[in-house]
């Protein structure tokens, strides 16, 4: 493994701001492909360089399901809880502040989308969704999903798998999955502005999972289709803390 000259310690900490909203992640599946850094680079915004391990780029589809509500007061009942399935890449600054930028964020809420989309800049798309789990052990789950708007499409998700017997473990820091997982920071641009947003929350718990069915076209709408069988990671979940978007240099 090469050295790494990025700080990926820093992010990790709470930053020193106010807390916008709180969330809980559950059921995160991390299915990862490596891919080409020159194909990654040249679909990222200037002020961004593509973030590699041992020279290799990735790409990341998550689906999962959530909630959230404001950090005092009562839920949303209409953002309360949906699903989401999500596709980033791994990128830092001038070698500083390591994220994701993320190609597509699909999303079973509308007023979620709408919400995200000008809020926070990103590229929410509404999708139709369903998510079963199953009672029993070992804990089976089946996800689907439909990119409704906007587009391209077509850009679905049919999926089931089974989360492996074991304990969840912290991935190591200088690991493969720990870089993989452990991101604190998300970016988004407008037209001609860079922004950044930080979140926080206790380092995942990951084990493994077996893919019984795969079959999506989400990375091909998003002009990133990996080669070959992804990697597979699994995390029951973790509470965030969400920050507001800030404005940076490009």
């Amino acid at each position: 493994m090469l050295p790494d000259a990025v700080d990926r310690i820093s992010p990790t900490i709470a930053p020193d701001q106010p807390v916008l909203m709180l969330q809980s992640w559950r059921h995160l599946l991390f299915l990862h492909w490596k891919i080409s850094p020159q194909l990654i680079q040249a679909l990222l915004p200037q002020g961004l360089t593509v973030d590699l391990f041992d020279g290799n780029a990735w790409v990341t589809l998550t689906p999962f399901t959530l909630s959230l509500r404001p950090p005092a007061g009562p839920k949303v009942p209409l953002l309360n809880r949906f699903h989401e399935v999500n596709l980033r890449t791994y990128v830092h600054r001038d070698g500083k502040d390591p994220g994701v930028w993320f190609f597509s964020l699909d999303a079973s809420n509308p007023a979620a989308v709408a919400g995200a989309r000008a809020a926070y800049k990103l590229p929410y798309k509404f999708a139709l969704m369903t998510m079963d789990v199953s009672e029993k052990l070992p804990t089976r789950i089946s996800y689907k999903s439909r990119r409704e708007f906007p587009g391209p499409t077509p850009a679905n998700l049919a999926l089931e798998y089974t989360v492996d017997e074991g304990v969840p473990v912290i991935s190591k820091l200088g690991s493969l999955e720990h870089f993989l997982v452990e991101r604190y920071i998300l970016y988004a641009r407008t037209r001609d502005r860079l922004y950044r947003a930080r979140v926080h929350h206790r380092p995942y718990g990951i084990q493994p999972a077996t893919i019984h069915h795969l079959d999506e076209t989400l990375t091909w709408a998003g002009k990133v289709k990996g080669e070959g069988h992804p990697m597979v990671q699994y995390s029951p979940g973790v509470d965030v803390k969400i920050y507001p978007l800030e404005r940076v240099k490009a």
